[in-house]
């Protein structure tokens, strides 16, 4: 039935009619449905595609799923990727074909756009407590005795509130909720100590609409973090989550959830849990990295663990933005039709990687060409030569940060390395 739902709902993304809401697309392709669009195999430079158009490598993206895959395969970790990254449907179903579990949620809405696409297991990394989507919860949870979904608890307020909420739903079936650990003073969200863990697991043992299933966090939060201080942490959870089931606080579970893992440390949670030991239930390790389905040419290219172990594969840049010239003021300024509408820039400026000659066609590399700053609807360019651009080019970016790269784009060709766009990714934000 998973399969179905979700069959169905991409059908459907197929189904729907190209037009003025999508940046990029060619102005003659209005009144196509997307999958029209897709099976005429256009060309991104000379299809009628306009500027700035973000494009996705179809190469990367099926390395980088097959990587992850791999890794995860190999140290016995089960998969939840990070859905917030993309919130793409297809991609979903991509992740799910290549081995996940399910799919981790960040928020309500998230969970919601999940659902609606067929998505049977959903780990939400938060404490939900807003009542109207704990009460939307209760029913996706009685109407389908399949779907499994996990959040986070970290208070006894939220506990309180889940609790009611969930009772003055009529909730049918108790919801499953692991403690996070927090990574430590001045970390984000969760519990700081093991003695206020204990604390939750006893509230959540005196109310029968919550279920404990097991221990949590994000390694990702450890202040300072370094490989000696995430694995540090790590075994803080790990060793919580002995202490829980020694207790008996696991008694009749089929599975003990113990998760973590971003995209930068999966190598330490992949190593810290290799020592878990055995337990009264076997043991879910979950792994819950997102941006390497894009990754990228800035924050994560520098942060991936595959850095460390080279061995055990690698990730590719998918993304690139192609902007185009449109000012040239002066011999070392020029301006792209591109900014902050379009590009990530949260954490790096975008990257000039290479250029397209709007007179013939031919790409060279941007050298002597650097990204200086982002207006709007521009970016700024700071170029050593006068002759490296003229209005007209393309000029094709790489991106820092997946999560606010995929923002700002609801449909993004999928594009082969030739340039002929084979698909559209559309995204829920």
């Amino acid at each position: 039935m998973t399969g179905e739902r979700l069959a169905q709902g991409l059908a459907e993304l197929a189904d729907e009619r190209v037009d003025h809401r999508f940046k990029g697309l060619p102005p003659d392709a209005e009144g196509l449905t997307v999958g029209e669009l897709a099976a005429e195999r256009r060309n991104l430079f000379d299809g009628g595609f306009t500027t700035p158009v973000l494009a996705l490598s179809a190469e990367a993206v099926e390395h980088n799923l097959a990587a992850l895959e791999t890794y995860s395969t190999r140290h016995g970790l089960a998969f939840a990727p990070h859905g917030k990254t993309c919130m793409a449907p297809q991609l979903f179903a991509r992740q799910l074909e290549h081995g996940a579990w399910g799919i981790t949620a960040a928020v309500p809405h998230q969970a919601r756009v999940y659902r609606t696409y067929g998505i049977q297991r959903i780990f939400l990394a938060n404490e939900l407590v807003d009542a109207a989507a704990l009460r939307w919860l209760a029913g996706e949870l009685a109407a389908d005795p399949d779907f499994r979904f996990v959040c986070y608890v970290d208070s006894l307020p939220g506990i309180a509130l889940m609790d009611a909420a969930l009772r003055e739903a009529g909730a049918t079936r108790p919801v499953d909720v692991v403690i996070e650990l927090g990574a430590g003073e001045g970390a984000r969200t969760g519990v700081r100590t093991e003695a206020e863990c204990l604390e939750l697991a006893d509230a959540i043992a005196g109310v029968d609409t919550l279920r404990l299933v097991g221990v949590a966090g994000y390694e990702g939060e450890v202040p300072d973090a370094d490989s000696e201080r995430v694995r540090a942490w790590l075994r803080r959870l790990v060793a919580l989550a002995v202490e829980f089931d020694k207790a008996g606080r696991f008694a009749d579970l089929d599975r003990i959830v113990v998760s973590a893992g971003g995209s930068a440390w999966f190598d330490a949670v992949a190593e810290v849990f290799e020592e878990i030991p055995a337990l009264s239930a076997p043991v879910l390790k979950l792994l819950r990295s997102g941006a390497y389905v894009s990754h990228d040419d800035g924050h994560y290219r520098r942060l991936t663990p595959f850095n460390r172990i080279p061995d055990e594969g690698d990730l590719q840049p998918a993304f690139r933005l192609w902007a185009q010239v449109v000012s040239r003021p002066t011999p070392g300024q020029a301006f792209l039709n591109a900014g902050k509408r379009d590009a990530a820039h949260d954490l790096d400026l975008p990257r000039a990687q290479v250029v397209r000659s709007g007179r013939d066609g031919s790409e060279r590399p941007a050298d002597g060409i650097t990204v200086t700053g982002l207006s709007d609807q521009h970016a700024w360019l700071a170029t050593e030569r006068a002759g490296d651009v003229e209005v007209g080019d393309w000029v094709g970016l790489g991106l820092s940060h997946p999560c606010t790269s995929f923002d700002k784009w609801q449909l993004i060709p999928l594009v082969e390395r030739d340039g002929t766009v084979v698909d559209f990714v559309r995204t829920f934000f």
